[in-house]
């Protein structure tokens, strides 16, 4: 099998003292390719830096919509500069909207939404959407303000089955985590798994959180070398063959970031 980690946060101050064993794991899993997502300017800055390091490692810049309420037009600026002068950034995100803890009000959160989608428009860069109990306000803001060009990936999906084919709908990936592998809060998810077109899946671990069984009952910090775990449910629940099944994924997440490697 290979593999690619879609959506990690490896710049997470828990992987401080060992991220070279991380990234080794990750290799001798064959996780040939990882993401490391920006949230806010410091992280963006420091998923880069790692980035250098590793030819497999790539990374996105933006603002996660819990900080959405400090979105000024110079940390934009900033995070512009980033993606355009770094060879290594290949998305935009993790940008949308968040409306179950509320740590940004709902028009501070649109507004930096809509500003990242001109921002990732203007660099021809895919998204990282995030959405989380946005009562259709996501999809709206993405239906009407936009290219149907525009490339991205629905991180995390966890939501309904008509929320799905909207997204289908406007051409997105949808990204699976370890939530899948969990046998009653995944049950719902993997009943959608059959609707989603192979070329549209990609796997994530969002590392260091939703650790996949079986690692979840002996570890707590998640990482990129178990989003096999992630892949071998996959493959389980759609009947296919896990190899094949791993290649389909790798490309499509190659072809999704730009990537050939």
């Amino acid at each position: 099998m290979i593999l690619f980690d879609s959506h990690s946060h490896i710049d997470d101050k828990a992987y401080d003292e060992d991220l070279d064993e991380v990234i080794s794991r990750a290799k001798k899993e064959n996780v040939l390719g990882i993401m490391i997502v920006g949230i806010d300017l410091p992280t963006s800055l420091k998923a880069i830096r790692i980035a250098r390091t590793q030819d497999h490692i790539i990374t996105s810049v933006g603002v996660h919509p819990h900080d959405a309420a400090h979105c000024s037009k110079n940390l934009l600026d900033s995070l512009f500069r980033l993606a355009k002068e770094n060879h290594c950034v290949k998305a935009w995100g993790e940008t949308g909207l968040d409306y179950n803890r509320m740590f940004s009000p709902a028009k501070d959160q649109e507004a930096c939404f809509e500003a990242q989608l001109d921002m990732a428009g203007r660099l021809d860069l895919p998204l990282i959407f995030h959405e989380r109990d946005s009562h259709g306000r996501f999809y709206e803001i993405l239906k009407s303000n936009g290219p149907k060009s525009r490339k991205g990936v629905v991180h995390c999906f966890s939501g309904t089955r008509e929320e799905l084919f909207k997204y289908l709908d406007l051409g997105y990936h949808i990204g699976i985590t370890g939530i899948v592998t969990i046998e009653k809060r995944g049950e719902y998810l993997r009943s959608l798994i059959p609707h989603i077109p192979e070329e549209r899946l990609v796997i994530e671990t969002d590392a260091p959180y939703l650790t996949p069984a079986p690692q979840k009952n002996k570890y707590r910090r998640n990482e990129p070398a178990f989003v096999k775990s992630v892949l071998l449910k996959l493959a389980e629940v759609k009947g296919a063959d896990p190899e094949m099944l791993s290649q389909t994924i790798f490309n499509n997440t190659k072809k999704l970031y730009q990537v050939d490697f």
